[in-house]
């Protein structure tokens, strides 16, 4: 396990800009923590990474958004109104993100259902305007720089 903390929105985004610069094709994200820690702002300083130029938006009432116009695609998904397991395993995102990034909002309810080879980021809220990060390496993320992108 990784820590680190944010003081700014800016910092999140630029958190985000860094563990971009450690994805490739087929990588999973499993974002999780309360309602506005920042997981959607974490995922558009990822964006940026990748060098998308879309505006990122929270995907928690279409599922999943797919942005395209970066050096890696982007599939951003909420699985929060997801009921079931089920439900995640139809919409098939990670063949859908293969080529790609799959970072999940709430993803901590679909781990079990998304590849072994996975990094899941604890997000909690630490003062009025900081957050903290922990980040969970799985399979190959074990082997990955993580300590350079904190």
């Amino acid at each position: 396990m990784i820590t680190t903390r944010t003081d700014t929105p800016a910092e999140t985004l630029a958190l985000g800009r860094r563990i971009a610069s450690v994805l490739g094709p087929g990588d999973v994200v499993l974002l999780g923590g309360r309602l506005g820690t920042g997981k959607t702002l974490l995922t558009a300083g990822i964006a940026e990474g990748l060098g998308i130029t879309d505006p990122i938006v929270s995907p928690t009432f279409v599922i999943a958004r797919v942005y395209v116009d970066g050096f890696l695609p982007l599939v951003h998904a909420d699985v929060y109104r997801l009921s079931s397991i089920l439900e995640f395993e139809d919409l098939d995102l990670e063949e859908t993100a293969a080529s790609g990034v799959l970072v999940i909002e709430w993803g901590e309810a679909v781990e079990d259902a998304v590849s072994d080879d996975r990094l899941v980021v604890e997000i909690e809220i630490d003062g009025e305007t900081g957050r903290r990060f922990c980040l969970l390496p799985h399979g190959s993320w074990t082997e990955r720089p993580l300590e350079e992108v904190v």
